[in-house]
């Protein structure tokens, strides 16, 4: 049973650890601008899913955001096309800290489930030496 939740909190843990990575590239790229007649950056979205006839969850793919973004009125800007438009993506930072701080809280309860987990496991060890 030990086991199984180290297991299944490890799966937990590596779905968390890569929508921490998509949420820190978006941020990342929140301010990355492109020429009007260029996609804009595309934000990064896990997709999870609990694992058919196992335990635990996966990342089952991935998605993206907009390539459209939004045009930004920055004639001075050196990508800025004969309007004096740039292209941002379409990315909500408070939408991404918030998803930030969910990725972060969950990826500590699985980390937690596992060092619990582990204690008890090697209580169960140390009582069959004694």
């Amino acid at each position: 049973m030990t086991n199984d939740a180290i297991a299944i909190a490890g799966t937990a843990l590596t779905v968390h650890r890569k929508w921490l990575d998509a949420i820190s590239d978006n941020i990342a790229n929140v301010n990355t601008v492109r020429a009007s007649s260029d996609e804009a950056f595309r934000a990064h979205y896990v997709i999870a899913e609990a694992g058919e006839g196992t335990t635990g969850v996966y990342v089952k793919g991935g998605a993206y955001g907009s390539a459209e973004g939004r045009m930004v009125y920055e004639p001075e800007h050196p990508l800025a096309d004969a309007q004096g438009y740039v292209r941002y993506p379409d990315i909500d930072l408070g939408q991404q800290m918030s998803s930030l701080i969910m990725a972060q809280r969950g990826y500590e309860a699985n980390a937690a489930v596992v060092d619990r987990a582990k204690s008890t496991y090697e209580a169960a060890i140390q009582i069959g030496r004694n």
